[in-house]
């Protein structure tokens, strides 16, 4: 009898445990205010500081552009926000304040006002874990506004000026991604043409996207450092850089989720939405990512069974690609787009740079 109750104590004492880990891990993870920066910062493994005179410099011109920050609602009443950047050139129309939708329990359909723009090409950037749409497109927003794209930029969910308490890791974003299409659609009218960009958690994002039935106006999508799933991708930060098993932490933090933000941490992943994607897709990797590793580009890669093309670059840690080797980043993403804009993709075979 005093085995077993032993026994049973120990029992206790570890479930417990696991109850506890579970609760921090969420809680430090999944939750707004408690995801730090700097934490995912250290964790990407990149040393961000020797690119700062670059983010610097490009700042400078990209803020001088015109600018204004937008608003809609989500398909489940938040708030969100994106900053938006007009083609070069474009009209403006007369005493147009900053734009403002609301949703009516749809995507977020809108009385917004429109910019009469006539942008003939728009690329909505999506950022990662922990950042923020304006900031963390500093550096890219150069080569984009120069090329006479629009941009926008939107803040995730629980994010930046963005309304919400829970993380999305792409599975709720991908929504209000199909939201600030829309958005970008009755912005610029019918004949703009999307490109949609993502890194990290935004890339995840964009080819999460990849399976929902987009709107004509995307031509293509670009994921940089994309991960499969919230679930896999915490799976391999406890395994390969806490030295920690997954159980129970996990499963408990996918039950916590699917209560209280309304989604399970593998319900969507990017492996499996590309199997329905319609539109070319550009994956780029660094091969040197610890945080989210480059096998994960190249499963997604092979499970995608829409037009592709992947670049992986070597040395690059985790969303420095860009940076990393800026001319062939620059060249790659040149080329996809000028095919996918002038609509040359249509019947072309995936390829591998």
């Amino acid at each position: 009898m005093g085995a077993l109750k032993n026994i049973v104590a120990a029992t206790g004492l570890l479930a417990a445990a696991g109850i506890g880990e579970t609760v921090y891990f969420y809680n430090r993870t999944m939750k707004r205010g408690n995801a730090k920066t700097e934490r995912t910062t250290k964790m990407s493994g990149t040393d961000w500081e020797k690119y700062f005179p670059l983010m610097e410099e490009r700042k400078e011109y990209v803020m001088a552009q015109p600018h204004r920050d937008v608003y809609l609602t989500s398909f489940d009443g938040l708030k969100l926000h994106a900053t938006y950047f007009p083609a070069a050139g474009a009209d403006q129309a007369d005493g147009c304040e900053a734009g403002v939708a609301s949703g009516d329990g749809g995507e977020g359909t809108a009385d917004v006002c429109a910019a009469g723009s006539g942008a003939g090409k728009m690329v909505i950037c999506f950022h990662g874990y922990t950042g923020e749409g304006l900031s963390n497109h500093i550096a890219i927003a150069d080569y984009f506004l120069k090329r006479g794209y629009a941009m926008l930029l939107p803040d995730a969910r629980a994010h930046g000026e963005s309304e919400g308490e829970y993380i999305g890791f792409g599975c709720l974003d991908r929504r209000d991604a199909l939201s600030w299409i829309r958005w970008a659609v009755r912005e610029c009218g019918d004949g703009i043409k999307i490109m949609l960009h993502g890194t990290s958690m935004g890339g995840a994002t964009v080819l999460m996207a990849s399976g929902l039935e987009l709107p004509a106006n995307v031509k293509g999508i670009v994921s940089d450092c994309g991960f499969t799933s919230p679930k896999e991708v915490f799976t391999h930060v406890l395994n390969h850089m806490y030295h920690l098993p997954a159980f129970p932490a996990i499963q408990g933090a996918d039950l916590l989720n699917k209560k209280l933000a309304g989604y399970g941490m593998d319900e969507c992943n990017a492996r499996r939405e590309v199997r329905k994607a319609q539109v070319p897709i550009l994956f780029i990797h660094g091969s040197a990512d610890t945080f989210v590793p480059c096998s994960m580009c190249h499963e997604i890669y092979d499970n995608c069974r829409s037009p592709k093309r992947k670049l992986i670059v070597e040395g690059a840690a985790h969303a420095e690609s860009y940076y990393k080797d800026m001319e062939t980043y620059e060249r790659v993403l040149t080329e996809f787009a000028d095919d996918i804009m002038s609509g040359q993709w249509k019947h072309d075979v995936s390829n591998t740079l």
